[in-house]
């Protein structure tokens, strides 16, 4: 079979700025991410619920310098640090500049939390148990002359 070029699948779905589509499709190896700052998601199984836990190395950044958004379905989480003027660096290895990173979540999650400490900011979604939510409909009586 010479010529031929194996195809590889790739998924939108395996990506790790889509959250909660997990069990749409599990086989999906692990996708690099590029870009800054970078980040960790982890999957926290608890009583009833399912928490996914965003956690972003933002080292340098105070609680004054970021932004969590929830628009729809898409979070996004804004870093911009002001310039410090009077400092003269010799070397600068921790990177500061400005930065949006945007999280797709699907239907369900709830974003539970969000907290900054030791240079990382973990954002915590909950997935609440559905047999857990009991939902009552009111039945509203008609009027027959309309």
């Amino acid at each position: 079979m010479k010529g031929l070029t194996r195809l590889t699948r790739v998924s939108f779905i395996a990506s790790p700025l889509l959250l909660g589509f997990e069990g749409v499709e599990r086989g999906a190896g692990k996708q690099s991410s590029d870009g800054y700052p970078p980040f960790n998601i982890e999957c926290i199984i608890g009583e009833g619920s399912e928490t996914l836990r965003i956690t972003l190395a933002v080292a340098g950044f105070g609680i004054e310098d970021l932004e969590i958004f929830l628009a729809g379905a898409q979070l996004t989480v804004n870093g911009k640090r002001s310039e410090e003027q009077d400092r003269n660096y010799l070397h600068r290895g921790i990177a500061t500049r400005q930065f949006s990173r945007a999280f797709l979540l699907a239907d369900g999650l709830i974003v539970e939390r969000a907290e900054l400490g030791d240079g990382l900011l973990t954002i915590d979604l909950m997935r609440p148990d559905p047999s857990a939510a009991v939902q009552t409909i009111k039945i509203a009586l008609r009027n027959e002359n309309s």
